[in-house]
């Protein structure tokens, strides 16, 4: 299978062509509006609009920002991430308290709420303004921009069916909420919703348990880059040692080295042939 040049806008269901096109849209989130824009048009896009923080959360996720691209077949909304060394921190802070998550179900990270708050109004309009042909609907981000996709996700399929998302594609996503969310998230979404890890990535393993939780639906990539949709425990713990030793003259530094979003681009094309 080679790398395909041209992103299907009739996808409908999960594939590993559908997996590639979403980590690109997640780190097209990284890039300036003007590159978005072009992009977008090389893609197939013609309408554009970016999304960035409303206010200033007294949290340290003031920079959120986010995109929609849509053509007359699909609608993409890319949220932009952040590095671990920025929230690794407060990721791990088990001392913010969680707040109510969409429609009251649940409790989500205080954070990832105020983030997705910030933005998610101008995300629910643009996607009522854009879907005007029963565009199929994606979420994709890395990182925050996973914790953001995911939410965001969520919050639609809880408060606006109508423009509930076709699919969501996360990579090095953190955990967002408790498990009564997650539970109503697995239901929603069944076969939809789509979480990448890479390896040791650290994000993905906080905040810590067991306030926090996943939703199901896992894609684990390997330390030699394999895509695997299920793993041994013995299995996984293993690989995973062997990732952490990869790098003889740094193995501590494995768990950051996994989650820049470039190795998931390389991962999800690497798969591809």
């Amino acid at each position: 299978m080679s790398v395909p040049t041209v992103i299907d806008h009739n996808s409908t269901k999960h594939s590993p062509e559908l997996a590639y096109w979403m980590v690109k849209a997640a780190a097209l989130a990284y890039r300036d509006e003007t590159t978005v824009e072009r992009t977008a048009r090389e893609w197939g896009f013609d309408r554009v609009r970016h999304h960035h923080t409303r206010f200033t959360p007294p949290f340290p996720l003031q920079d959120t920002q986010a995109y929609t691209i849509a053509s007359d077949k699909m609608i993409i909304t890319g949220f932009r991430g952040t590095e671990p060394a920025q929230i690794k921190d407060w990721l791990s802070d088990a001392t913010t308290p969680p707040v109510p998550g969409p429609a009251k179900t649940g409790f989500v990270h205080y954070g990832f709420g105020e983030a997705l708050d910030s933005v998610f109004p101008t995300v629910k309009e643009a996607l009522a303004d854009f879907r005007d042909n029963d565009q199929s609907v994606w979420f994709t981000g890395h990182s925050l921009g996973g914790a953001l996709a995911m939410l965001a996700g969520c919050r639609l399929y809880l408060e606006a069916p109508r423009l509930q998302a076709d699919g969501i594609y996360t990579y090095g996503q953190p955990r967002t909420c408790e498990r009564t969310l997650a539970a109503s998230c697995n239901k929603g979404f069944k076969d939809r919703l789509h979480r990448y890890v890479n390896n040791n990535d650290i994000v993905p393993q906080l905040p810590p348990e067991p306030v926090y939780t996943h939703v199901d639906t896992l894609h684990y990539i390997d330390a030699s880059g394999r895509i695997r949709n299920s793993m041994p425990l013995l299995g996984a713990l293993t690989d995973r040692v062997k990732g952490a030793t990869a790098d003889l003259l740094a193995p501590a530094s494995d768990a950051l080295r996994d989650h820049p979003i470039k190795h998931y681009v390389t991962a999800m094309e690497k798969n591809l042939s």
